[in-house]
């Protein structure tokens, strides 16, 4: 190579601003792992506060939870859920299904699509298919107290109030201040003769 004269090259400033901002970026996948763990932190810390008796903001704090459970991670995702509870609003539940079967197809990790179809299924009736997407609701989020509830309310549904209890005790545990619970539970024990645990 002696000899060769270099020739110099400037290289854009902006170019360069480019790549090093690609460069120090955190990957795509790395910066989804960061937030899921963010957010899986959170919703521990809200969970525990949710957990204690007697606190006066537990609706707030309930809130919260379902907002952070109702975010996928990718807008596309969010965009069938919200469609598809628009539909539930809208009493269209056969569409409300489609969107959430859509949803699930896309995103099977999602336990919320599961628990939205759940409840899509609950009111027409069709207690097995609720039943079905609740069990997955629970295996993908065994926190999910909206789920035992709505457990609990297929369980009635089907003349079962032993199950029906078991279930709302579950929610209790996990979310102690919420009225109807309270009341689901009060009423079952009457109904079934138990008391409580």
């Amino acid at each position: 190579m002696r000899g060769l004269k270099k020739r110099s090259r400037s290289i854009p400033a902006s170019l360069v601003a480019a790549f090093l901002a690609g460069a120090l970026a955190a990957p795509p996948a790395a910066l989804a792992q960061s937030q899921a763990a963010e957010r899986a932190e959170k919703l521990d810390v809200l969970l525990a506060e949710l957990a204690e008796p007697g606190r006066e903001d537990w609706s707030s704090i309930e809130t919260e939870i379902q907002r952070l459970w109702s975010q996928s991670g990718s807008p596309a995702m969010d965009l069938l859920l919200r469609r598809g509870e628009e539909a539930m609003q809208a009493e269209d539940y056969g569409a409300a299904v489609e969107h959430f079967s859509a949803l699930i197809d896309h995103a099977p990790s999602f336990a919320e699509a599961w628990n939205a179809r759940a409840t899509a299924f609950f009111y027409m009736d069709e207690y097995s298919l609720s039943l079905a997407d609740i069990e997955r609701t629970l295996a993908l989020n065994p926190r999910h107290f909206g789920a035992l509830e709505g457990l609990a309310a297929i369980f009635e549904a089907m003349e079962q109030p032993e199950l029906a209890l078991d279930a709302t005790r579950a929610a209790l545990a996990i979310n102690p201040n919420r009225p109807s619970l309270q009341e689901t539970r009060k009423r079952l024990e009457r109904e079934t003769g138990a008391t409580e645990l």
